[in-house]
């Protein structure tokens, strides 16, 4: 069985910073692929930032030059740090991990969720 265990969300002021950490734990072969997708309410879960096994990293428009995803497989945890955070960041943070429990092929697990909230 695998988990995903995502910390580091909260409250946080406009401008401000936050880092998110995701921990996968469990039967796993393998990862593959990390990232993170966000869900505001009402309106879709869209993808924030991803980064491969190789280290190659994705980012949605709206979050370049402020978030940076990075990973350390040795502690199979992917983390996005958050800068100059603004309001419409608010959302509910999940990660998403691409993992093999039995050397074959891959399936997505996802996160429980964590919410970050922005003051203005």
């Amino acid at each position: 069985q695998v988990q995903l265990v995502e910390s580091g969300g909260g409250l946080v002021q406009a401008g401000g910073s936050a880092r998110l950490s995701c921990a996968a734990s469990g039967s796993m072969f393998s990862i593959n692929g990390m990232g993170w997708h966000r869900q505001a309410p009402g309106k879709q879960r869209e993808l924030v930032a991803g980064v491969s096994n190789g280290g190659d990293t994705n980012y949605a428009d709206f979050v370049k030059g402020r978030f940076t995803i990075f990973r350390d497989n040795a502690k199979n945890t992917v983390y996005l740090q958050m800068n100059s955070l603004k309001p419409e960041d608010t959302a509910v943070y999940f990660c998403a991990v691409g993992i093999s429990t039995r050397g074959s092929s891959y399936s997505t697990y996802w996160g429980q969720g964590i919410q970050v909230t922005v003051s203005s």
